[in-house]
């Protein structure tokens, strides 16, 4: 295949991803993604290319191929998606009425990312990692993307590493205990909040240690909007029961009446108020968008510490090389592993 690399779209610290044109003949040309990293340090790439090319669902990015360049004599590694021309939901908050997004809206991107999650959890596959910027949407609305964190129920690594960001992570996932399907289902919670208020699920935390201790150790639970109708903040909270075995599946939450009874609505929205780049090449509307990965080689930092769950989170928020961290940054992923070894990224 013939293909063109066009101009970035979005970074993270070991790949970076482009517009890329595929060149089928001298009238025919598809547009795709494509996000590529040095081969000698392309095993995170590789792994979410052998996730992605196992998937096929209308609810996950479309996995496109890869292939290996020579670009100014360095080897390339290149994985191509489904190009999603309205960004990421994160980045739709942003764009919406007051910086948030109206609730049939919510509900339509809800229920398709719940399908998505159905999909993946039916696979045997647990995202870890889902939030507004790793949900892409286009003319149809919103798609599951970033499989870097993602791992099999039945992976050895699974039971070993917790991964993920700390804003999202679930009760369980804080404590370094488990992080299986519920997991996703805490993180999709604070997803809505998070696309429904245009601020981080807990917007009042000033520091990573105070997020993991509360995440981890308190009873509470994100602040469900006041706002939102009964149906969202009952949905809501079978979303954010801090025992796992008592939080819905994805398959209990697509019965939820806030899914069945709003989502249609939200599709008459999204087809009457629809609106894409004025061109495929307009960078202003990229600018923003950000890449999420989670063990990225170079920029790990590692250390032994205490066997007890505080310690492991103390360590976390400690073991930065840059002690000035911005605790707004969608950027801040973390790696815990339960050998008591902490593996950090910002």
């Amino acid at each position: 295949m013939e293909w063109s690399r066009g101009h970035i779209i979005g970074h993270g610290s070991s790949a970076t991803v482009y517009l890329a044109a595929s060149h089928h003949s001298t009238t025919t040309t598809t547009i795709t993604a494509v996000k590529s990293s040095e081969l000698s340090h392309s095993e995170h790439l590789q792994k979410e290319q052998k996730i992605m090319s196992s998937l096929s669902s209308p609810y996950i990015v479309t996995y496109k191929g890869y292939d290996i360049t020579t670009e100014y004599k360095t080897l390339y590694y290149n994985l191509f998606m489904e190009y999603m021309p309205y960004g990421t939901l994160f980045q739709a908050t942003r764009r919406g009425r007051h910086g948030r997004i109206n609730e049939p809206l919510i509900a339509l991107y809800t229920t398709q990312i719940v399908h998505g999650l159905e999909y993946l959890h039916s696979k045997g596959l647990v995202h870890c990692d889902i939030k507004g910027s790793n949900i892409l949407a286009n003319e149809d609305g919103a798609k599951i993307s970033d499989f870097g964190c993602a791992k099999y129920v039945n992976d050895n690594e699974v039971a070993v590493v917790m991964s993920g960001t700390p804003m999202f992570m679930s009760p369980e996932v804080a404590r370094g205990e488990e992080q299986g399907y519920p997991c996703d289902i805490w993180a999709l919670g604070c997803t809505i909040v998070e696309i429904a208020t245009g601020f981080a699920p807990w917007p009042n935390v000033q520091d990573p240690v105070s997020i993991l201790y509360h995440v981890a150790y308190s009873n509470e639970v994100p602040e469900i909007p006041s706002f939102l109708s009964h149906q969202a903040k009952d949905f809501l909270g079978k979303c954010f029961m801090r025992n796992p075995k008592e939080r819905w599946s994805a398959s209990q939450l697509l019965k939820h009446p806030f899914l069945v009874e709003i989502s249609f609505k939200g599709k008459q929205i999204m087809e009457s108020n629809s609106c894409s780049p004025t061109s495929i090449l307009d960078q202003g509307f990229w600018n923003s968008v950000e890449e999420s990965e989670c063990q990225l080689g170079n920029n790990l930092v590692q250390t032994s510490l205490e066997n007890s769950v505080a310690g492991r989170i103390k360590w976390l928020a400690l073991c930065s090389t840059d002690p000035n961290w911005t605790w707004d940054d969608e950027n801040w992923i973390t790696t815990i592993g339960n050998n008591n070894e902490i593996v950090a990224q910002v």
